[in-house]
């Protein structure tokens, strides 16, 4: 249902103008009431399952191979779900409709083809794949089998992204000429954490969700080519460069992205979409707090947007799985569609290391270099 909140302005060309009334909250199906199975239960399933107990969502079984992880789950959001150390016991289990597989990315392939076969709806989490041609691989089982295969990318379910996307597919501002996102915060807590053994983790780890609602914003265009970078910020303590940029190339358009992960004061994230009718501004302190600004010949124009990436996300990318399986139709967040962003990503990787521009496509493969 749409939004009917919102701030009205006087814009440069004059004149007051209403937001438009866009339905950026998570969706849920109408009758389809699936049982649902978590294959995984480390520290980020806490949220999925905040997002799934709030939606009302079943979920009746959960695996980790450290069983207490899978039973911690259980006792704080579903105390009548079974429990397993071994996913091929939840997936033997006739009643469980859709598996969200969230396990790290070298094992999630087995898992994602095991659920597939033996006829589960599958949302994996990001990112889906570390090879673009085992992705193609998967998504090819999914239509084989007739099932769906949705990508836990949440952010494009957080309130600010969620409005802009939606407001740029009907149109608001146009066609798209220009996106430019910028993020600056700290992100060297991640010293002495697994997150440190990932010379990446800043351009892929973190910015693959960016990547994703660029390709989101703009549409059909196609990239055409890539350059990035990364460094090294002064005094960070991390082994991966918490510095990183791209700048992404289309017909008729271009892109930035920036990430300043070493940002200790003053921290801000920050979009802005640039169309032939107009542009789409949003801002905030942080990843939770944005407020989103339409400007048009009309005027200006801001939604009063209610929610936050954490949980409303992670209710977003299962709501519109089991609305796609409904309504039989591919998921917004499918798979296939995933998979652009995941090759503009690893072109970007590509470039940071080469200092040459890549084409997305290409580079078939996640980069493995170490800090």
């Amino acid at each position: 249902m749409a939004e009917n909140n919102y701030e009205v302005k006087s814009g440069d060309q004059g004149g007051t103008v209403r937001a438009p009334e866009i339905a950026y909250k998570p969706q849920d199906p109408e009758k389809y009431k699936p049982k649902i199975g978590l294959i995984g239960c480390g520290g980020i399933t806490e949220w999925h399952l905040k997002a799934y107990k709030a939606a009302g969502y079943d979920v009746v079984a959960m695996c980790d191979m450290m069983i207490e992880r899978a039973e911690q789950r259980r006792s704080a959001f579903y105390p009548n779900a079974k429990v397993f150390t071994d996913y091929r016991a939840l997936l033997d289990l006739k009643d469980v409709d859709v598996v969200d597989t969230a396990t790290h990315p070298e094992a999630r392939v087995e898992v994602i083809e095991a659920a597939l076969n033996s006829g589960k709806h599958v949302l994996s989490q990001k990112p889906f794949v570390t090879d673009l041609d085992t992705g193609e691989r998967l998504v090819a089982l999914a239509d084989k089998v007739g099932r769906k295969l949705a990508v836990n990318q949440n952010g494009r379910w957080s309130p600010h992204f969620s409005y802009v996307r939606q407001a740029i597919a009907q149109g608001a501002i146009g066609e798209v000429m220009g996106a430019h996102l910028d993020v600056h915060w700290n992100h060297d807590w991640v010293a002495g954490t697994p997150f440190d053994e990932i010379y990446h983790v800043v351009l892929y780890d973190f910015a693959i969700h960016w990547f994703d609602i660029l390709c989101c914003f703009m549409g059909d265009k196609q990239p055409s080519r890539v350059f990035a970078s990364v460094a090294r910020a002064v005094g960070q303590t991390a082994k991966p460069p918490l510095l990183g940029q791209a700048l992404v190339e289309y017909d008729g358009a271009q892109a930035t992205l920036a990430f300043d992960a070493y940002t200790k004061y003053g921290t801000k994230d920050s979009a802005y979409v640039t169309g032939s009718k107009g542009t789409l501004f949003s801002t905030g302190p942080d990843l939770a707090q944005h407020k989103v600004t339409l400007t048009t010949e009309a005027g200006m124009a801001s939604p009063k947007l209610e929610g936050s990436w954490f949980p409303d996300g992670f209710h977003g990318t299962m709501g519109e799985l089991l609305c796609a399986i409904e309504q039989d139709r591919e998921p917004s967040n499918s798979a296939k569609n995933n998979l652009k962003s995941l090759a503009l990503c690893f072109a970007a990787l590509r470039s940071a290391e080469t200092g040459l521009p890549q084409i997305p496509g290409e580079v078939r493969r996640l980069s493995t270099k170490k800090p």
